[in-house]
This record gives C-alpha cells, sequence and structure tokens, in this order.
C-alpha cells in the first residue's frame, strides 16, 4: 500500500495523538450514588448530586480497513454507485481518527431522582477519497455518494431513577440481544427513544423500550430511521420498535435470556439465550452459549411474508492457554434472518465478513484461541476461526418479500476465515492502550449472493477519563 507525504503526516499526528495521552491527575472513577443518595455530605443541596456523583471518559481510536474485492466483484459504496459496474473499484479502503466523550451525570436528591447523559463524537478522515468509502460504512459520505472530511454529532438523554429501576430517553446507547448499539467501526451506533432498565431483584434485570430512530456508525447527524440490515432499502419499514425482555442470573455460571421485540407492521421477533460455564476438577473450563430466534410477519407487512426460526449453539473448551469452539447455526426459513440496528444479532456464527444467515442455511465453526501468556505478553491473545455455511436456497422465496433483491439461489456455499491478534497494555504510563489486527478471507459461489473479499483491519484505541 502506498502512502502519500500527507497521509503519513497524518498518521505521525494520530499516533502521537494516541501514544502521548496520559491518564489525567486524580482519574480514579467515582461511584454513582442511587437515587435518595449520595457520595457528597447530606447537608448539600437537592441538584449537589448531580456533580458531584458525576463521571466522563474520553475514548480515542484510530482504525485503518482495506478490503479487497475479488474475481469481478466491485463496491458499490460512495461514487461508485454512479458509475457503470466496469468502472467501478475492486477495493474499498478507509481510515479514520474518532474521538468519542461521554458524561453521565448523577441523579438529584429524594425518592425520585433526575440526571443527564450525553456524548459527543467526532471523526477525521485520515485516507478515504470518493471511490474508496462507504462500502465499509466508517467514514462518513454525503447523500451523492462523496467523501466527507469529518463528521461531529451528539446526544442528550435525560434519566430518572427510583430505586434500582432507571428510566432514560434521549439519544444513548443499549444492549439487548434484538436491539443493540455496534461498536464495530470508528464510532458507536445509538439509538432514539425510551428505555427502562429495572435491577430491583439481585438476580433478575427487566429491560423495556420504545425507540424510534437509529443512527448509524459513520453518520453525521442522529435524525435517521431505525436501520434494516437486510431489507430492500426501497421496501417500506417499521417506523418504531418495541422490546421487553429478561435476564436471569440466579445460578452460578448460568444466565438466561428472554426478549420480545416488534418492528411495526414489519415482523415481531422473540429470542431465548442461555450461557452455561462450569469448571472441571482439573480446572479447565467448559461452556456453552446458545441463542433462538423465532420472527413472524406482523401488521401490514411491509417486508413481505415472514416465518423465520434462527439458532445456533457454540460449545467451548479451555484449558490453560489454549481455547477451542465448534459451534452450529441453522436458518429455518424461505427468507432470510434479519434484524433491526447493526448489534442486534447474537448469533454464533455471524462473523466479520458475513452472517451466515441465508434461507435454509446451515453452518458450522471451528475457533482456537491463544492467550498471551504462552508467549510472555499478558493482556494479548492470537485465535483463529473458520465457518463454512451450505445448504442455501432462495428459490423458494415468497413473492412480495423485500429480500428478493438479495439474489439468492440454490445450493448456495460459503466460508469465512478470520485471524486476529489482540493486546491490551496491563502497566504503566500506556495502561489500558489497546491494539486489534484482523485478517478475514471470504469465498462463496452464485448462489450464496455475497462477495468474494480479503479484509485486513487495524484499530488502536485509548481511553482515558474520571
Amino acid at each position: 500500500m502506498q502512502f502519500k507525504h500527507h497521509h503519513l503526516a497524518r498518521l505521525g499526528a494520530a499516533c502521537g495523538m494516541l501514544l502521548c495521552c496520559a491518564p489525567l491527575a486524580g482519574a480514579q472513577e467515582k461511584a454513582v450514588a442511587p437515587a435518595g443518595e449520595t457520595s457528597s455530605s447530606s447537608s448539600g443541596s437537592f441538584f449537589s448530586p448531580v456533580i458531584d456523583d458525576a463521571h466522563w471518559n474520553i475514548l480515542t481510536r484510530t482504525v485503518y480497513y482495506r478490503r479487497d474485492y475479488l474475481n469481478g466483484a466491485k463496491s458499490n459504496g460512495g461514487r461508485n454507485a454512479y458509475l457503470p459496474r466496469a468502472q467501478r473499484s475492486d477495493y474499498a479502503e478507509e481510515w479514520g481518527l474518532g474521538v468519542m466523550g461521554n458524561l453521565e451525570t448523577g441523579y438529584t436528591r429524594g425518592p425520585v431522582g433526575f440526571g443527564v447523559d450525553a456524548f459527543l463524537y467526532g471523526g477525521l478522515n485520515l485516507m478515504g477519497d470518493d471511490y474508496r468509502v462507504g462500502k465499509i460504512r466508517m467514514l462518513p459520505v454525503d447523500k451523492n455518494g462523496y467523501a466527507q472530511d469529518n463528521l461531529l454529532r451528539g446526544g442528550v438523554a435525560l434519566k430518572a431513577k427510583i430505586s434500582k429501576t432507571m428510566l432514560r430517553f434521549g439519544e444513548q446507547r443499549i444492549k439487548t440481544p434484538i436491539f443493540s448499539s455496534s461498536d464495530s467501526r470508528l464510532l458507536p451506533e445509538s439509538m432514539r427513544g425510551l428505555y427502562l432498565n429495572s435491577k430491583e431483584f439481585s438476580t433478575l434485570t427487566f429491560h423495556a423500550g420504545h425507540f424510534t430512530g437509529s443512527t448509524d456508525r459513520n453518520s453525521r447527524n442522529t435524525n435517521h430511521a431505525l436501520t434494516v440490515n437486510y431489507l430492500n432499502p426501497a421496501f417500506r419499514r417499521g417506523d418504531h420498535f418495541d422490546l421487553a425482555g429478561l435476564t436471569w442470573t440466579g445460578v452460578p455460571g448460568l444466565s438466561l435470556s428472554a426478549f420480545a421485540g416488534r418492528l411495526a407492521d414489519t415482523w415481531v421477533t422473540g429470542y431465548l439465550g442461555a450461557f452455561y460455564s462450569m469448571t472441571l476438577a482439573d480446572k479447565s473450563k467448559l461452556s456453552f452459549d446458545s441463542h433462538l430466534y423465532v420472527s413472524r410477519d406482523t401488521g401490514k407487512a411491509y417486508a413481505g411474508d415472514i416465518r423465520n426460526t434462527t439458532g445456533s449453539i457454540l460449545a467451548s473448551y479451555q484449558t490453560g492457554v489454549h481455547k477451542v469452539g465448534l459451534g452450529y447455526q441453522k436458518v429455518a426459513s424461505d427468507t432470510p434472518f434479519d434484524y433491526v440496528t447493526r448489534g442486534a444479532l447474537w448469533l454464533g456464527n455471524s462473523s466479520q465478513l458475513a452472517d451466515f444467515n441465508a434461507p435454509h442455511e446451515q453452518s458450522w465453526q471451528l475457533r482456537y484461541e491463544l492467550d498471551g501468556k504462552a508467549f510472555s505478553l499478558p493482556g494479548s491473545s492470537l485465535g483463529v476461526a473458520y465457518i463454512r455455511g451450505s445448504d442455501i436456497d432462495g428459490t423458494r422465496m415468497p413473492r412480495n418479500s423485500g429480500y428478493r433483491w438479495l439474489g439468492y439461489g440454490k445450493d448456495g456455499k460459503h466460508w469465512e476465515r478470520d485471524l486476529w491478534f489482540r493486546y491490551t497494555v496491563q502497566s504503566g504510563a500506556a495502561k489500558g492502550l489497546a491494539m486489534l489486527v484482523r485478517y478475514n478471507v471470504h469465498r462463496a459461489n452464485d448462489a450464496q449472493a455475497e462477495l468474494d473479499t480479503n479484509e485486513i483491519r487495524l484499530a488502536i484505541e485509548y481511553p482515558f477519563g474520571k
């Protein structure tokens, strides 16, 4: 890869910013006092805990992506969408620098406490022109596909708390298996709406929400409709998403979850999840991670007929510095499994370049991870995964389906191979500095409907805060 001089200058500035940031003096995180309590003196004002119990953090991150399209495949990102196919770029490349600032206040005094959460995200395009950006969804483009030099967006959520129950309204990030913020690019995804989280019982957490929009990772503002991942963009989709769910952790090593969600006039989704980990007599560990999604069309059925059942299970065995996993995933439907927001797919075989969620697809995964203690580098790990999917059949898709545009055929098959290295500095002035390197390869036949690609990703980040 050839860098021009101004790209090298920007690289120097980015690395300098990441490596020279040191924790601020007194940067020890405070615990937020529950509503009705405070860490400050009882003689303080009604509002004093809002400031006294506030905490903030800033995360700086630089990410480089390059994705090469092979065997005649082309990018349709950025300005490529306006070119004849033969003239489109055969690779996508983006490099950016991001800064994420988050503030969480404490709560006012009294039986009902009130506070505010806010964030401000900024990103700089270090490398990415009109014909290389867009496809990876990391750097911003305008409505005509032109690359933008930077982005700046923020959001505010008002919050209230009674005992251990919190209600938040506004722009925010949440994590549930059916509606979830993705943080796999330069900046995170956020969503707009109302969210309730209750932990009145020590082993049971209740979730509920009503959301009217989501902000993708490379967006320059927060005024967007909900993100639906695979549905034809020309099709209408619901204007709000409702969810409710429970997570139970009453047995050591066991976590059970049940959620239900509805994309208005499009589909309803039910979810069951279970994770169990046990320590064996020789101090090795065995774990099982399973997920089941069931979706049905509802109301006006904007996406067409949907009767989808998709599930996965991943079994892992760890001994010493070695961990090996075997996974299986199955889609029982004439349509692919789809989901709302970028992060709401917790299936075991969903990977870097493919979700393995095609109609009737079954897939297997074999993975291995090595703890860095094996080569005297605590805080690091090496990993490799291989996933193979087959039996794809899109020929029975309903005529009114919003997924026919994807082009699934019969006897589709594909595979993906992922390699990665992670490292987080454990001590010293650079403690918390984290690095991730990934190399991913995907190959498919024509009936699978996704592209042959090679991808490399490099991310470095450094947190500091109070």
